[in-house]
């Protein structure tokens, strides 16, 4: 698990998150702020899994805090922790940058997962995805204690 450049993302964001729809942007104008770290994950130089972690207030902490986007893993490689590893990886470099909290506008289909890893959810933050039309609820994962 490593740190990747945005564009080396756009394929699996597609294929995962975009039902691979051409038509589909997967680009975000964050991609190359210089607060944005984007991780990513190979097998056998293939990209399996990625994430991008953008610099964005918390709507539920004060302190630093980054948005988890675009998390995307291989259906072929699903629930065979590479997703897991790179969130740890992830993790840390966010720990070391000074983040006291993550947060995430996560796929109901994903929520599982998420909160497998550490991650809460927001009671009461369920939505549809005006992206996908998909529902998601807000999840958070503190990084730091709370003063």
């Amino acid at each position: 698990m490593a740190r990747v450049d945005a564009p080396a993302l756009y394929e699996l964001r597609r294929r995962v998150l975009r039902g691979n729809d051409p038509a589909k942007s997967v680009a975000d104008p964050r991609d190359a702020a210089p607060t944005t770290l984007h991780f990513g994950g190979y097998l056998d130089g293939v990209l399996v899994v990625s994430a991008t972690f953008l610099l964005a207030p918390s709507p539920t902490h004060e302190g630093p805090a980054y948005q988890l986007r675009y998390m995307a893993t291989d259906v072929a490689v699903q629930g065979r922790g590479y997703a897991s590893a790179v969130m740890a990886t992830a993790i840390a470099a966010l720990r070391e940058r000074g983040a006291h909290q993550l947060w995430a506008n996560a796929r109901d289909s994903a929520l599982g997962f998420y909160v497998k890893t550490g991650w809460r959810v927001l009671e009461g933050s369920e939505h549809l995805s005006p992206e996908t039309q998909l529902p998601h609820t807000v999840i958070v994962m503190d990084l730091a204690p709370t003063p």
